[in-house]
């Protein structure tokens, strides 16, 4: 068995529901037959998970770890399989999607309300405007009508 003493993402990116994790060197060590041995980015570099199932979607990535001249080259899946990987991943995908749902705070019904404030604010500055015009053209039945219409909606609030 193969256990995995250090696994730290040298990068982290979350696009919409995929997380992508980059190893460099340093970055990851795993332990075979108490020999340490350390990720070179020689092949495989990478793991993409997707966050709704918490699944890695490149599993035939290589990874290479190096001890002196000696070489691990070992298919994601199959570190996976034998060894303790998941313990040092779910961390970093707790923080991970952590992090996204710190972005979608703000409640949906507080964005609409502020969008339509800022429709009522729009449509006042139009009066405005528009009220403006009817007073330099001397249109006065324009003007009451605009008017008539701003009081309206002042009232409304």
């Amino acid at each position: 068995m193969i256990q995995v003493q250090f696994m730290k993402p040298f990068y982290t990116k979350v696009n919409g529901k995929t997380l992508r994790l980059v190893f460099a060197y340093q970055y990851f060590s795993i332990v075979k037959d108490d020999e340490l041995y350390h990720f070179v980015p020689v092949e495989g570099k990478e793991m993409i998970i997707d966050l709704e199932t918490k699944q890695i979607e490149n599993l035939s990535e290589i990874f290479v770890f190096q001890r002196g001249n000696r070489f691990i080259r070992l298919p994601l899946y199959q570190l996976l399989l034998i060894s303790n990987v998941h313990e040092h991943l779910t961390p970093i995908l707790n923080n991970a999607t952590t992090a996204e749902e710190s972005v979608n705070l703000v409640p949906k019904e507080k964005i609409e309300s502020e969008m339509q404030k800022m429709i009522r604010e729009l449509e006042e500055h139009n009066l405005e405007r528009l009220i403006d015009q009817a007073l330099e053209n001397r249109d006065e039945k324009r003007f009451y009508e605009l008017a008539s219409e701003k009081s309206k909606l002042h009232e409304a609030k």
